[in-house]
């Protein structure tokens, strides 16, 4: 297993551009079932919150969704919206506005900025990562320390029992 997690941790060091495809994909997949799943639902909202984003590359994305969709066909009163999660708290308010997302699409592009994050997860989690590097090695290497104990303790159990075993006592 420790091989395995180093080995993830080389390839998706080494393959960025496809580790953030699959993360599009995954991000894009779950915005179409935004309203499905309502445990998907907190994962993108407390997602979106963390980092201070809106959808994969913008609050456009939210246009996969037919409740957030800004086509002629959706009658959703979420209509050319985005998420509350997507909405810049408001620090006056001590409720959340689940609403403030409503019609905010239907603004101009230039005052996207004063209600909603424009910015992206993708390019969130991206500038997230540098930013955080010291934590996340942290924690790899503290995770991989612990476990290259546990195979030393294995080994060591090991070798107690076959002494055991062959008769010798300590």
């Amino acid at each position: 297993i420790f091989f395995l997690e180093l080995a993830v941790a080389v390839l998706a060091f080494l393959f960025q551009d496809w580790v953030r495809d699959r993360f599009r994909e995954f991000f894009e997949s779950n915005i179409r079932s935004y309203r499905d799943d309502i445990d998907l639902q907190n994962l993108i909202d407390s997602l979106q919150k963390a980092n201070q984003c809106c959808g994969a590359y913008g609050p456009e994305d939210w246009d996969l969704n037919i409740y957030f969709n800004c086509s002629g066909a959706s009658y959703s009163r979420e209509k050319c919206g985005v998420p509350f999660s997507c909405c810049v708290p408001d620090p006056a308010q001590k409720v959340v506005n689940t609403q403030c997302g409503y019609d905010v699409r239907t603004q101009l592009k230039s005052k996207w900025d004063e209600s909603i994050f424009t910015k992206g997860c993708i390019q969130a989690l991206e500038g997230w990562l540098p930013r955080n590097i010291y934590i996340v090695a942290g924690v790899f290497i503290a995770i991989s320390l612990l476990q290259i104990f546990g195979i030393f303790l294995a080994k060591t159990l090991i070798s107690d029992i076959e002494a055991v075993k062959a008769g010798h006592h300590f």
